[in-house]
């Protein structure tokens, strides 16, 4: 039964004393979301084909592996996504994606060790659903033909209600899906208007229901606060329908609002989005009735059923953060294919070329379609684990960091200091333990942990 009264208007002046303990103007900061460190607009063109090529010959034998395979089409573009997408009204430009998918997962497979073990697979986009059955099969024989098929495998897919039908779902079904992830956003008409996104609850439940029925239980839901004209009362419709559908998994993601980087997040005007008082407001409540609901919150906007496995590495201390957001993967290598796909190996991060066309081209001329990157330096790999630990579990023995990575440890003891004093109530210091106190201050504390933040704190999103 949903608890309905945990789903109300709160008061925004009640919700915000309660929130944010700290002057309110600090949300106002933009800071990365921390899916990797550093993050990947500081990736430079320093990292291209070569070092991708090393570091795929450098996989050891018998590795455990994760594959994210990046489709960048969609039949309509919604205006809040600022992902590599673009429109594709016919299925031409899809087969000629899937000709070049073909050809850069063989030359991606033939650097690899014989013996490899992928652990997860993960399709996203775009809009994966936007293939055919036939397209779904031929993409699947690719996978297969160069991956063996491990029985233990997650195999996750992004689903659009308005994209798919029963057909797709048993092809899906049939290739050895486990979980599906749906994009909801808000319910609410006048908010769907306003970012160009007509999805009703009644459509999302049939798909839901549809593989339900089709033996997938493992179901994930995105939404988003702080979208235009959202309130706290459409966002409360909107719970009391994702309630009953009563999925695994919610990711709350507050919208971010980058129209330098999205040209078509210039369709979405700045005066009707909620400030920031009104973000946390929305954000207090949903997160109120989640957890009212049965949900257990796990890092700073996922939410999840005790059962699921993402709860479940929240509380063994597991979790683990990528660029798909929160993840109980441990594969230490992840192989991205596709336009704009992200590539992380111990040793950096290799991206594609995000254009289509560009990708196309450097794969037809026989190279790899890396473009930029980031080579770790040991300073990278300290920072990116006290940021990680922040991100996933809200806390980090500081001391203990330091030890794995050889690093003098006053440095951060005077990092984190300055940072309980200067946002009172957002975390606390505890000998050499640093922990967030309120899941909103997140992002903020660990972007002090940041050594490079200030050269370009304007080009990400709002803290709140």
């Amino acid at each position: 039964m949903i608890c309905i009264k945990a789903i109300r208007r709160l008061d925004p002046d009640h919700a915000t004393m309660k929130h944010i303990p700290f002057p309110s103007d600090l949300l106002e900061a933009r800071v990365p979301r921390y899916t990797s460190f550093p993050p990947a607009n500081r990736f430079s063109s320093d990292v291209g084909p070569a070092q991708m090529a090393s570091w795929l010959d450098a996989v050891p034998d018998g590795a455990s592996v994760s594959l994210y395979i990046h489709v960048p089409f969609c039949r309509r573009l919604c205006w809040f996504c600022a992902c590599h997408t673009q429109g594709a009204r016919s299925d031409e430009p899809v087969d000629r994606y899937l000709d070049h998918l073909e050809e850069e997962i063989a030359m991606v497979r033939a650097r690899l060790p014989v013996r490899l073990q992928v652990s997860a697979l993960h399709l996203g986009g775009g809009t994966p659903t936007l293939l055919s059955p036939d397209r779904l099969d031929r993409l699947a024989a690719m996978i297969a033909a160069s991956f063996a098929d491990e029985d233990d495998r997650e195999f996750s897919v992004e689903i659009d209600p308005a994209e798919c039908d029963g057909a797709r779902l048993d092809r899906l079904v049939a290739h050895g899906l486990t979980r599906a992830s749906i994009g909801v956003q808000d319910f609410d008409p006048t908010v769907q208007s306003a970012i160009g996104r007509q999805q009703s609850a009644e459509l999302t439940a049939e798909t839901v229901q549809a593989l339900r029925d089709r033996g997938i239980g493992a179901i994930n839901f995105d939404l988003l606060y702080g979208l235009p004209h959202q309130s706290q009362a459409t966002l409360a419709d909107t719970l009391r329908s994702v309630l009953e559908m009563r999925p695994d998994r919610i990711a709350l993601y507050g919208y971010a609002h980058v129209p330098w980087m999205s040209r078509r997040q210039r369709l979405i005007p700045d005066h009707v989005l909620p400030n920031s008082q009104e973000r946390v407001a929305q954000s207090s409540m949903a997160r109120e009735a989640l957890i009212a609901n049965g949900y257990v919150p796990v890092g700073i906007d996922h939410y999840a059923l005790p059962h699921d496995a993402l709860a479940v590495a929240a509380r063994a201390g597991t979790l683990r953060r990528n660029f798909q957001g929160y993840t109980t993967d441990e594969a230490s290598t992840l192989i991205g294919l596709g336009p704009s796909a992200v590539s992380r190996f111990v040793q950096g991060y290799a991206q594609n070329a995000p254009v289509t066309g560009q990708w196309q081209s450097a794969l037809s001329g026989g190279a790899l379609a890396t473009v930029r990157g980031h080579l770790l330096s040991p300073s990278d790999r300290l920072h990116a684990d006290i940021i990680e630990a922040l991100m996933c579990s809200g806390s980090v023995d500081l001391a203990d960091c330091c030890t794995r990575h050889d690093a003098n440890l006053e440095p951060f003891i005077r990092i984190a200091r300055d940072a309980v004093k200067q946002m009172p109530g957002a975390a606390r210091l505890e000998g050499t333990r640093i922990t967030v106190t309120s899941p909103l201050c997140t992002r903020l504390i660990a972007s002090r942990f940041d050594p490079a933040l200030e050269r370009s704190e304007g080009r990400f999103s709002k803290a709140s």
